[in-house]
């Protein structure tokens, strides 16, 4: 289906992202109206009276009192508290639909029927059946206004026959949507929006993503993170007050025991070409790595901006590198949002 798609509006994918524009995520276009594809974004179904209770029973947000128009962000973890994945998460006429990142959906879909057990839930990889738009900026809103008349507010979703439109976090006041449309309309909505919007990469969608400090796991993550080593926490992925979920009470642990001596930080390399998975160190124990990218996307030709964690220690001290001692020196910006406890006033 994407290659047909691609074909036909000719564009270019390669491993699943859009790619052959110049770089826009800093350019006034970018500001004014974009639109790209997320073809590396999957999408699980979890339909069934059961289907609530049964995902609110393994992922470590809360399922059960989801509002109807609310989008939600959620860690699904080995029992050691370790992510196998990271979700958004809302309902639909039809049930519960899950994204996540598309390297990790067929074994999350695969392990997470494993677990169904007797309760009347179904999984459905909804791959086929939807295409994932990301767009943004100042005439957006405009672009969308046809089958979303109603923006939602940051965080909720509109669901009607033209799919649901989603509201991301914003950062530096730039509307940021995604538009899950059903394959019928794909091509209807891709020619209006892309005579409209300037098309862009998958990748400037992504670093607009790294700059709200927004992290999500790919294969190359897997397992490596408590939820709270990478904020998912501080961005709505954790609730402390809902029942058990694997992993739960190792998250709860970290959190209640004060424990938190490892974070997630925004920054900036002099190399392009950085992955998630990579190695950070810092200059005073150059023999073993401190941290590792989340997430990581390249600026330009010769840089990249990264989500990484490390230590708070060697954060707040000393010079950190990245992939090897003596890589390139990472250069710290501010998180759009404060590092603190949620589970305390």
């Amino acid at each position: 289906m994407l290659q047909e798609f691609a074909a036909r509006h000719h564009v270019n994918f390669s491993e699943n992202r859009l790619r052959g524009y110049a770089p826009a995520w800093n350019q006034p276009a970018f500001q004014l109206g974009f639109v790209s594809l997320l073809a590396d974004q999957g999408l699980t179904m979890i339909s069934g009276e059961d289907a609530a209770s049964f995902l609110h029973g393994q992922i470590s947000n809360d399922v059960e009192r989801l509002p109807q128009n609310v989008v939600r962000r959620a860690a699904y973890c080995t029992a050691k508290g370790r992510m196998l994945a990271s979700f958004l998460y809302w309902k639909t006429e039809q049930g519960i639909m899950l994204q996540m990142a598309r390297d990790l959906q067929a074994s999350t879909q695969k392990r997470l029927q494993m677990f169904v057990l007797r309760a009347k839930a179904n999984l459905t990889d909804c791959n086929e059946q939807y295409v994932s738009i990301a767009l943004g900026g100042t005439h957006a809103a405009g672009a969308v206004q046809k089958w979303f008349p109603d923006l939602p507010a940051e965080g909720e979703q509109r669901s009607n026959d033209a799919g649901t439109l989603i509201r991301q976090d914003g950062v530096h006041g730039l509307l940021r949507l995604i538009w899950i449309c059903p394959v019928a309309l794909a091509d209807q909505a891709w020619t209006h929006l892309s005579a409209q919007l300037a098309v862009c990469n998958s990748s400037d969608w992504y670093l607009s993503h790294i700059l709200a400090g927004i992290p999500y796991i790919q294969a190359a993550t897997q397992e490596k993170f408590v939820p709270q080593m990478i904020n998912f926490e501080l961005v709505g992925g954790v609730n402390f007050k809902k029942g058990c979920y694997p992993g739960q009470e190792i998250v709860a642990r970290s959190q209640y025991l004060g424990k938190l001596k490892r974070r997630m930080a925004l920054g900036q390399a002099a190399a392009a070409g950085l992955v998630a998975g990579m190695d950070v160190y810092h200059e005073a124990h150059p023999e073993q790595a401190c941290g590792t990218i989340v997430n990581a996307e390249n600026a330009d030709e010769s840089s990249s901006l990264i989500l990484f964690e490390s230590t708070l220690a060697d954060q707040e001290a000393g010079v950190l590198r990245v992939g090897s001692p003596d890589g390139p020196v990472i250069s710290l910006m501010p998180l759009p949002y404060p590092i603190v406890d949620v589970t305390r006033d």
